[in-house]
């Protein structure tokens, strides 16, 4: 039994990362100190006044446990990487995963190559970006190879030049086929440190090239080349139009501002390389513990910029936040060169920060409709359902269905729901062994046994290793169970669960003559269910999703060919008389009730084979 009070008095005072544990051993917080001692009592003390969320996040400590650094920048590394990989439902998060792509030129090679990344290397090649579109890097990229003549294979030059013929792209006058040495390398790298200066914003001399040869073009009445020419200018003067010049050249710098409510947050952020706005982009945070705008904005840099590749030298942003000078410090090691942290006050930079704040207030403003549509139609649609069944804090659930067709084994599927969403990656597949036929019912019974025996012992192996904290794919058990089914799927359920001794609600997923669903089946009652709520089409995702994946599998299995026939039961119905039998009867139920002559008839069936597959239904 874990003692808090012990345990606090066993505090160092050293720098480290505290993780707070609930009493289903699941990570709710994460957070760095300078003193592990000092902040992690903090939260036990009730002189303090910590906030309504604070106090609601201590009721939920189960444990907690520390790791120790031996310095706050340490800490604040290991903070960002535990939050990244655990989420904690008390951390401020961010939301959104994205990655920013960038054009890399390998210029360490030979005849260098222009291509997209969405990562930024140490090693010799030059990147640009990052850029807030990876639509316009791919338009940017297709042009520079256009106007300059860029190969785009992976040959390996010069080692491979001559061996293979020219590709499409020189006869198409797009490359100029370097690979047959029809350029020579000084004339390659020349068009190579062109598209770089391309690259780097200078449009000047490609525009002025375009319409030499557009003008030249039209003299010599070669059209359809002028057309391609005025075509390659417009491109160019849409990537130029794109680029808005900032005040300050050379300048590289994110701008940083947030809009919040109660809940939610949006962050704001305008990158600018090269002293040119290249893009924006905002991202959502959830808000917790009660934290001010500059803890949120704390939270969001270290978050962000775990994940990015690329860091510019200068931060603006709108608040002065507590630990400034451990990120930045954090930051310049990551980036390798001095990264600064500013907050302006007067200026064309305070007025960007005042746009992107701006900027953030109209999302958040737009999107908090949406937002709590979203929660809707998820959050508290499972709410919903909870409440209708009497049950509190269900979070997963799971749903089992059961797909056979025309006689082939039965497959079972397991779908999982977590807080209204579809949790795909815990998605399970069965494939019936213990159950001969078309039995529904002892193939649910199978399904939910080898799905429960196998997360109680995949449990017990974990226990038995000190690593009960790490929950294994089956290990996680549902807050609820929903069956594709009444009163009978909902028994064979509660009898598996009752020989294993696990105690979780069943419900069954009841539907009309019309196979719409009507209502729950709860406890021996039928439950009505107001169809026009978000409750209601919740549960019916959840059917059409259970039926959905079985069925998948189940196709998937024929057309491999890993399911037989029940008639392959059927001593010497082999493949051919199987498939000339389901080809002239259509159907299982009409082999089933067709007599011994009629069967008879069958191509490559005689009297004896019609006899035993008589018998073998009879």
């Amino acid at each position: 039994m874990f003692d808090i009070e012990e345990e606090l008095k066993k505090l160092p005072g050293k720098p480290g990362v505290y993780i707070m544990h609930d009493d289903r051993d699941e990570i709710i917080y994460v957070g760095k100190a300078i003193s592990l001692k000092n902040r992690v009592r903090q939260y036990f003390q009730s002189s303090r006044n910590k906030g309504v969320k604070i106090e609601q996040m201590v009721t939920h400590i189960a444990r907690f446990e520390y790791i120790v650094t031996d310095s706050e920048l340490e800490a604040l590394v290991l903070e960002c990487n535990l939050i990244k990989e655990h989420r904690p439902k008390y951390n401020t998060m961010l939301k959104d995963d994205k990655t920013y792509p960038f054009i890399k030129v390998t210029v360490h090679e030979d005849y260098p190559r222009i291509l997209f990344s969405r990562r930024m290397k140490k090693d010799k090649n030059k990147y640009f970006g990052p850029y807030s579109s990876a639509g316009a890097v791919k338009d940017t990229i297709e042009l520079i190879r256009k106007i300059y003549k860029i190969r785009t294979c992976n040959r390996s030059l010069p080692r491979d030049i001559g061996k293979e013929r020219p590709c499409l792209y020189y006869h198409i006058k797009q490359c100029d086929a370097p690979c047959q040495e029809y350029i020579s390398k000084e004339a390659y790298r020349a068009n190579i440190d062109e598209a770089i200066e391309f690259l780097n914003g200078n449009y000047a001399p490609v525009l002025k090239l375009l319409e030499e040869r557009m003008m030249a073009a039209s003299e010599a009445m070669e059209f359809e080349q002028a057309i391609e020419y005025r075509e390659l200018l417009t491109s160019v003067k849409k990537v130029a139009q794109k680029q808005k010049i900032t005040n300050s050249v050379g300048e590289e710098k994110d701008i940083i501002a947030l809009a919040t409510d109660e809940r939610d947050a949006v962050a704001q952020v305008f990158f600018v390389r090269e002293g040119k706005l290249i893009g924006r982009d905002h991202f959502y945070l959830t808000v917790a513990v009660s934290d001010t705008r500059a803890q949120v904005l704390s939270s969001f840099l270290k978050q962000f910029y775990a994940g990015t590749p690329f860091i510019p030298k200068e931060l603006l942003i709108q608040d002065e936040i507590e630990d400034s000078a451990i990120i930045e410090e954090w930051l310049s090691a990551k980036k390798g060169q001095r990264v600064h942290i500013r907050v302006p006050k007067k200026g064309t930079k305070e007025k960007m920060v005042e746009l992107a704040a701006q900027n953030a207030q109209l999302v958040l403003s737009q999107d908090r409709e949406r937002i709590k549509r979203e929660e809707g139609r998820t959050i508290g649609a499972q709410k919903e359902v909870a409440g209708w069944l009497g049950l509190k804090d269900v979070v997963r659930i799971e749903a089992f269905d059961i797909s056979n067709i025309s006689g082939y084994d039965s497959v079972g599927s397991m779908i999982v729901y977590e807080k209204g969403k579809p949790k795909r990656s815990d998605y399970r597949k069965f494939k019936i062994k213990w159950v001969k036929g078309a039995d529904d019912y002892s193939s649910m019974a199978e399904v939910l046994t080898r799905r429960f025996t196998h997360g109680l012992e995949e449990e017990r192996e974990l226990q038995e290793k000190n690593l009960a904290s790490e929950l294994g794919s089956f290990t996680k058990f549902p807050d609820l169970i929903m069956m594709d089914g009444g009163k009978g799927q909902v028994n064979v359920a509660k009898q598996v669960l009752e020989e294993l001794n696990l105690h979780i609600p069943v419900c069954g997923m009841v539907k009309d003559d019309n196979h719409r669903t009507r209502g729950l089946y709860y406890e021996n009652v039928e439950i009505p269910i107001d169809r026009s709520s978000e409750g209601f089409r919740l549960i019916t995702r959840i059917q059409d999703e259970a039926h959905r994946f079985a069925i998948e599998y189940h196709r998937m299995l024929r057309s491999k060919g890993q399911v037989h026939s029940i008639l392959d039961d059927i001593e010497g119905i082999g493949p051919a008389r199987r498939k000339a039998l389901m080809k002239h009867f259509q159907s299982l139920d009409e082999i089933k009730t067709a007599e011994p002559e009629e069967l008879a008839k069958v191509p490559s069936m005689n009297e004896a084979a019609a006899r035993k597959v008589y018998e073998f239904f009879h």
